[in-house]
């Protein structure tokens, strides 16, 4: 199934908010939305990944892309900071090599509970067509609307090797390009 992006801010609240009950599940939302890490390098994470010796939210992550091979840099804002340090808040005294995502049994957090995650999450919003894959898609339709269409910024950000592939993943389609066409009228 063909999942969308997030192109309703808005909507995006509403998840966070739906969310807020669980801390776990709005740290994986918002951290995937704020990274554009394809679900299994954000799964792939552990405490020590974000924070330091003296457990403090660490201002950068670097890993290396299990689909690509490519190394990765993330700057981790503010929305990141916040919903980790309210879930590690949960988790006082972690050891730093555990899962940053973990079940209720305490293990790894499954592709398959992350995305029926997301998908309730969207679905409790009144959004079709969510999953995990919605969370790469949304980082980068919003960072192209932040730049104004910058696709090489987002192409770069997303790892993709040809801007068309960024501008079908993100969702800029045939019609919203002939929407621009049709409301110019200079």
């Amino acid at each position: 199934m063909e999942v969308n992006p997030i192109r309703d801010t808005e909507k995006i609240a509403e998840i966070k908010e739906a969310l807020e009950q669980k801390a776990r599940n709005k740290l994986l939302f918002v951290f995937g939305i704020n990274s554009a890490l394809r679900i299994g390098d954000l799964l792939s994470l552990s405490v020590g990944d974000v924070v330091d010796s003296g457990d403090n939210i660490v201002d950068t992550i670097s890993l290396k892309e299990r689909k690509t091979g490519k190394m990765k840099r993330i700057a981790v804002n503010m929305s990141v900071k916040k919903a980790l340090a309210d879930y590690l808040a949960e988790r006082p005294g972690c050891d730093h090599s555990e899962p940053l995502f973990r079940s209720q049994k305490g293990k790894a957090l499954s592709r398959f509970q992350a995305w029926r995650i997301m998908k309730k999450a969207g679905e409790s919003v009144g959004l079709k067509n969510i999953g995990t894959h919605s969370l790469r898609k949304t980082f980068g339709y919003h960072v192209y609307k932040k730049t104004k269409g910058n696709i090489g910024l987002v192409q770069k950000l997303m790892n993709h090797s040809t801007s068309r592939a960024t501008l079908s993943y993100i969702g800029i389609d045939r019609e919203m390009m002939d929407d621009v066409y049709l409301e110019l009228n200079l």
